[in-house]
């Protein structure tokens, strides 16, 4: 045998070795793209009927919506029609229930004032509520407004 038998011997064990190498990877390469083909069938036909769904709820939602912006609406409405009444209420009975407490505070003080022979110190422990906070009697016969 000469150098270049022996040279075309390698040659050609190296490119049987090749092709071999270059078959199996085309089956795995094969074998993948099957693989593949099959995942994508199988998602396609899990995520048409998820995508139905979707949009099916995303409609529900939508009609939901409405008829909370519906309520909503009303309850405003509502809400300003009450805030009117209210208003109309204060407006209408406000002064002249004051003016009935005023008299029948002024009746009661009047009726139950008596000639200071209480002690001083009681006279002066003692305090009236107005609107949530505690001030001082008034003493003498001074006027207070307010």
């Amino acid at each position: 045998m000469t150098g270049g038998e022996v040279a075309g011997i390698l040659v050609a064990v190296f490119w049987a070795i090749l092709v071999s190498f270059l078959a199996v990877v085309l089956v795995r390469l094969a074998q993948t793209l099957r693989a593949t083909t099959r995942l994508v069938a199988d998602v396609t036909e899990q995520a048409v009927p998820l995508l139905s769904d979707a949009s099916a709820t995303v409609r529900s939602a939508q009609t939901q919506l409405d008829r909370v912006d519906a309520i909503a609406s009303d309850v405003q409405e509502v809400t300003s029609n009450a805030s009117a009444l209210s208003t109309t209420v204060a407006s209408t009975f406000g002064g002249p229930l004051v003016k009935v407490a005023a008299f029948g505070y002024g009746v009661r003080r009047a009726l139950s004032r008596d000639s200071g022979d209480r002690p001083a110190e009681r006279q002066q422990s003692r305090r009236t509520v107005i609107v949530g906070r505690t001030v001082p009697k008034a003493r003498g016969g001074r006027n207070r407004k307010g």
